[in-house]
């Protein structure tokens, strides 16, 4: 574990483009948490990961987007909504030529950018997500 961090078990990333958010909505299999939710990318820690290593892995698997850890402009741990420990909330700032790029994986039904505030509108939503990215949005106006 690199020195600062706090012991985790994943990650999640809120990708922003203007005033929007990279979302996927989430299979409708049972047996998975938030089955038909819409979504960040993001996982579980892989080996000894740090957490950006381990978000910005899950954003390349699951839309072919890569960037250097640096582009990380926000870093929260926050306690895991899926299980028990923690997990970490990032985010991350990204151009409309960027986007171009995404080739959506074979995790989740489908993509979108949905505007911030139909995100925390939204009754298909992670409540979980929703509560961090107001905590973002709180200390980054």
């Amino acid at each position: 574990m690199n020195k600062g961090n706090l012991p985790f078990s994943g990650c999640k990333l809120a990708v922003i483009c203007d005033d929007k958010l990279l979302v996927y909505r989430r299979d409708a299999k049972q047996g998975i948490p938030y089955p038909n939710c819409w979504d960040f990318p993001g996982g579980g820690r892989e080996g000894q990961e740090t957490p950006e290593q381990c978000a910005l892995r899950e954003l390349h698997e699951e839309f072919a987007l890569t960037f250097p850890d640096e582009r990380i402009h926000f870093k929260r741990w926050v306690k895991s909504h899926t299980g028990v420990g923690g997990a970490y909330f990032m985010a991350i700032h990204v151009g409309h030529e960027e986007l171009a790029d995404i080739q959506f994986g074979d995790e989740g039904q489908h993509w979108t950018m949905m505007t911030v505030q139909e995100y925390l509108s939204h009754p298909e939503a992670i409540q979980a997500l929703k509560d961090r990215l107001t905590i973002y949005l709180t200390e980054n106006k």
